[in-house]
């Protein structure tokens, strides 16, 4: 399998993820973070639930992860992730030394990857991630359009 099917085929499960956020009433984020083509952690948006402004998919990806491998650093591994990450979660992606991140949609307010600044690309940080992104980003961007949209109109029946 070449490098773009495989990231696509990551990518549509981190969606599935995306939509049980929803499912919580979380914005539908979905990451997941893979090593030699194993799933070693998942998460989804769960700020709200957990009450938790840190509970982003990517740091509860990397936390389960962590759980999983008995390590908070995760060389050799992608980290999948709908939506173009924000600082707080960039700057987990540098300390858990993830090697590549492949992210879905731009996130013009609040991404730091490409959007607003290339965070990865600053000299000051002691590691070095490769970044892909646009992977489903219609797909991505598409059910985020639809969860705002859906919200809109739930709050101008109430």
């Amino acid at each position: 399998m070449d490098s773009q099917s495989n990231d696509e085929k990551w990518m549509a499960r981190a969606l599935e993820l995306a939509r049980r956020a929803w499912d919580y009433g979380e914005v539908p984020v979905g990451a997941l973070l893979v090593r030699e083509q194993q799933i070693i952690g998942e998460g989804w948006n769960q700020s709200i639930n957990r009450h938790d402004c840190s509970a982003h998919a990517e740091i509860v990806a990397l936390r389960d992860a962590g759980l999983t491998a008995s390590n908070y650093r995760h060389p050799g591994t992608v980290l999948y992730v709908t939506l173009e990450p924000c600082v707080m979660c960039a700057g987990a992606i540098v300390h858990g030394r993830v090697e590549r991140l492949v992210y879905g949609a731009k996130e013009p307010k609040a991404g730091v990857v490409e959007s607003n600044l290339n965070f990865f690309q600053q000299g000051f940080l002691n590691h070095k991630v490769d970044c892909v992104g646009g992977v489903l980003a219609q797909e991505c961007s598409d059910l985020l359009s639809s969860f705002f949209r859906e919200r809109r109109l739930l709050s101008k029946q109430v």
